[in-house]
C-alpha cells in the first residue's frame, strides 16, 4: 500500500489515522517503506507519523545525530504533536534517545528496536568495494536473519546511496557521529516507559546491546523476536506488530486506571 508523502515547511512525512500519535523514526539506510506493515495496522487506532529525516540534505559539517534530533524537535513543534510515543529503529532509536534526553517532558513513552546509542557493528565504517554490487548485496543481507529479505529493490537502493559521493559522505559522517555519541551515562535519567523489541539474531546491535539497554533504562521491558535480525518491523512484521500492540495496550490501560 502506498501512502502520500506530505510536504510542509521543508518537512516531508507520512501521517495516517487519528488518535494518540505514534512517531516512527527510520535508520541510516532506512526509508518510509520499512514501516509499511506497522502503518497498515496501527493507523486504524492511532495517528501514525513517519518523518523523513534529512540525512542527505543537512550541511556535511552538521550531519550528526544531535542535528537530526534538533530537526525532529522542530518537526514535532511545528506539527504540535502532544505526548507522542516514539518508535525508533537503529539510527532512529539513537535520535529518539537524544530527543528524550533533551525533551523528556514531551514524550509519553519510547520503543527501541535495534537501536544504536551504546554499540553497533554497522556496515564497516567505509565502503572500500562500494562499486562491487555483490559486496553491497552481502552487506545488506547481513542486516537480516534470512538473507532473502535483502530484496533486489533494497540492495539497489543501498548501492545507489553508497555510489553517490554526496550521500556517502553524509552516511559516513552520521555513522561516525553515532559511534562517538555513546549514551550509556544518560540512560539512567530516562524514566519514561520503554519497550525494547529486539531481533534475537541481530548482528549489528547484538543481543548484548539490548540487555545493556534493559539494564540501564530504569523503566524498560525487553522482548525478543526469534529468527530475526536488525529490522524486526520488516523481517518479522506480524510478530513485531503483535508485541507492540500488546505493550501499547498495557501502557494506555495503566494511564486510564
Amino acid at each position: 500500500m502506498r501512502y502520500e508523502i506530505k510536504r510542509e515547511n521543508d518537512f516531508q512525512y507520512i501521517e495516517e489515522g487519528e488518535g494518540q500519535p505514534l512517531i516512527l523514526l527510520h535508520g541510516l539506510f532506512g526509508a518510509l517503506s520499512n514501516w509499511v506493515d506497522v502503518v497498515e495496522k496501527f493507523s486504524k487506532s492511532y495517528k501514525v507519523v513517519i518523518p523523513l529525516m534529512p540525512i542527505y540534505t543537512l550541511p556535511v559539517l552538521n550531519t550528526n545525530v544531535k542535528a537530526l534530533a534538533e530537526n525532529f524537535h522542530e518537526f514535532v513543534t511545528f506539527k504540535k504533536y502532544k505526548s507522542p510515543i516514539l518508535i525508533g529503529n537503529s539510527l532512529g532509536g539513537h535520535v529518539t534517545l537524544v530527543y528524550v534526553k533533551r525533551h523528556p517532558e514531551d514524550v509519553k513513552a519510547m520503543v527501541l528496536t535495534g537501536s544504536s546509542g551504546l554499540y553497533e557493528n554497522a556496515l564497516g565504517g567505509t565502503f572500500p568495494k562500494r562499486e562491487d554490487y555483490n559486496f553491497i548485496k552481502t552487506k545488506v543481507e547481513y542486516t537480516f536473519y534470512d538473507p532473502k529479505n535483502a530484496t533486489k529493490e533494497l540492495v539497489d537502493e543501498v548501492y545507489e546511496i553508497v555510489n553517490n559521493k554526496a550521500k556517502l559522505i553524509r552516511i559516513l559522517s552520521l555513522a561516525k557521529s553515532a559511534i562517538r555519541h555513546n549514551m550509556s551515562d544518560d540512560l539512567k535519567d530516562m524514566t519514561l516507559p520503554t519497550c525494547l523489541i529486539w531481533g534475537k539474531e541481530d548482528t549489528i546491535t547484538p543481543p548484548d546491546v539490548a540487555m545493556e539497554f534493559n539494564r540501564l533504562l530504569p523503566n524498560s521491558e525487553l522482548i525478543w523476536i526469534e529468527k530475526c535480525g536488525h529490522a524486526p518491523m520488516m523481517e518479522q512484521s506480524q510478530e513485531f506488530n503483535r508485541v507492540l500492540d500488546e505493550w501499547l495496550n498495557k501502557l494506555l490501560a495503566k494511564e486510564k486506571a
